[in-house]
């Protein structure tokens, strides 16, 4: 059997390409733009953000499809970094908990799409 090296990309679908572009610029730094299309490098991972066509309906993180996605932080330090940032910003976050499951630190928030964010101490002994 062939496993993948990696996620090589994430493709999402949002209202407004300006608002998501403020949101994760702060983030994430400044994407790569190619018509239509904002996209941000996150270790080997790109992150594509193109218009949606059919905005009828709100994101909902507990409906089937997307519920969200982790970027894996390295340190106690980086996260409060990434928390200090945010406040920075003016993003709205839950601050540092204890995920319930891993037994980790994260923050997550929602971006202006509703999607779900979080930043996650990656555990190194899986």
């Amino acid at each position: 059997m062939i496993l993948p090296a990696c996620i090589d990309h994430v493709v999402f679908r949002v209202e407004a390409l300006d608002r998501t572009e403020r949101f994760y610029t702060a983030l994430l730094g400044e994407p790569e733009r190619a018509e239509q299309t904002l996209i941000y490098t996150v270790g080997e991972t790109l992150l594509f953000f193109t218009t949606a066509m059919d905005q009828a309906q709100p994101h909902n993180k507990e409906n089937v499809g997307f519920n969200h996605i982790a970027f894996g932080i390295r340190s106690l330090a980086e996260l409060q970094v990434i928390e200090a940032q945010l406040n920075s910003a003016g993003i709205a976050h839950s601050g540092i908990g204890i995920d319930k499951y891993g037994k980790k630190e994260y923050v997550w928030l929602d971006d202006p799409d509703g999607m779900r964010i979080e930043f996650y101490l990656r555990a190194r002994d899986r």
